[in-house]
């Protein structure tokens, strides 16, 4: 599949990055709130406009010289965007006007010599729009004003956008991706399992649970397998759901396995199998998803030499009628067994798709009822005429 050009929206917080995602893709994808500071990961999705295919990404708020853990992460995940980025979209706020932040990312965008689209959000009317021009000193071109909750114009912006992709290229062709979905509690590592994957921070760590809040999508071959592997926010019981955030945060994390061929629960070796695990492993069963049990933080076990038997005994035993579920051992910390999980998840897919033949259905139960027909009630056998898948 061809590379897509990638357009980042960069910005301090709360400038309107995560509803200008939401407005080009043309759904509700990324989360919003008042709150500066929500978007923490970030977050790609492809939009189509006038025949031409990109790749957007929304990011973190930028925030300099902070101590807290999650706005130096951000920061860190924005100047990963830039470096990444064939076009940035730097929002700014028409009604707040230039702040010192501000300028500080647009000497960041200056010094990267990347193309930008200097973007002033909240232009809800002609009387703001006026207001815009005090963006030329920031010395990145001609601002555009938008209004990213109204949609007010979009249109005109996504045609900017195109002018200044590289060189088009044709519509990607469709080849067979595997949705992986890794779900689990908060902070047992899921964060930490992408990045291992994919040898690279691609996704925000921090030692906080909860630290994801969206679900994020990353595209990565393995085994000349196309995959998009889908990081989530922890699943919490619904008493424990304290906001709004955290609400859509869950919402979020349902769909993701809706969206899942296969879904990675990921739960912490010295916690074990819990209620809330089991029911993470039942939702996916309900709907029918392909299911890989890891079991990460093995590197902390004592393990002697029948410890990992012994586990996994007791694991088949808490599942019961769900024994079938592969079970691994891993440590996304040292990597251990982290890339056995990827190729049992690709078996299990393909299991997953496997077709079992008419005739040889037939053939099989035809075998299997001659060796034990079953009975009606007045002892007469049954008669099968035809099964199929």
């Amino acid at each position: 599949m061809a590379k897509l050009p990638v357009v980042a929206i960069i910005g301090r917080p709360n400038v309107g990055k995560s509803t200008l995602f939401n407005r080009l893709l043309k759904r509700r994808e990324a989360i919003v709130d008042d709150r500066p500071g929500v978007t923490r990961d970030r977050k790609v999705s492809t939009v189509e406009w006038q025949g031409a295919f990109f790749d957007l990404m929304d990011t973190g708020g930028y925030l300099p010289l902070t101590s807290d853990v999650f706005l130096a992460a951000i920061r860190e995940q924005v100047h990963r965007a830039v470096k990444e980025a064939d076009l940035l979209l730097f929002l700014v706020d028409a009604k707040e006007g230039i702040t010192p932040i501000d300028e500080e990312i647009a000497k960041i965008v200056r010094a990267s010599e990347k193309k930008c689209l200097l973007v002033v959000n909240k232009a809800d009317n002609k009387k703001i729009e006026q207001s815009v021009y005090e963006f030329y000193s920031l010395g990145l071109g001609d601002p555009v004003a938008v209004s990213a909750e109204s949609g007010r114009k979009i249109g005109d912006l996504l045609d900017l956008v195109v002018e200044n992709l590289p060189e088009a290229e044709a519509e990607p062709e469709e080849t067979e991706k595997i949705h992986l979905a890794v779900i689990g509690k908060p902070n047992v590592g899921k964060s930490s399992f992408v990045n291992a994957v994919l040898g690279e921070e691609k996704v925000l760590v921090t030692e906080i649970p909860g630290t994801t809040r969206d679900s994020v999508d990353t595209r990565f071959r393995y085994m000349d397998r196309e995959f998009i592997l889908i990081d989530t926010a922890g699943l919490r019981k619904k008493s424990r759901i304290k906001d709004s955030i955290e609400y859509y945060s869950a919402v979020r994390t349902r769909r993701s396995i809706e969206r899942s061929d296969v879904t990675v629960v990921m739960i912490d070796a010295a916690e074990g199998l819990t209620h809330q695990d089991k029911a993470v492993i039942a939702l996916a069963i309900a709907r029918k998803k392909g299911v890989v049990l890891a079991v990460n933080k093995w590197d902390l076990i004592d393990r002697g030499p029948k410890m990992l038997a012994r586990y996994e005994a007791e694991l088949k035993n808490k599942l019961r009628n769900l024994d079938y579920i592969p079970i691994i051992m891993i440590s996304c910390k040292t990597g251990l067994r982290v890339q056995e999980v990827l190729q049992v998840a690709l078996s299990v897919y393909e299991e997953r798709k496997k077709r079992i033949p008419t005739s040889e259905l037939n053939r099989k139960i035809g075998d299997i009822l001659r060796e034990q027909p079953p009975l009606v009630k007045d002892a007469r056998p049954i008669k099968v005429h035809y099964l199929t898948q």
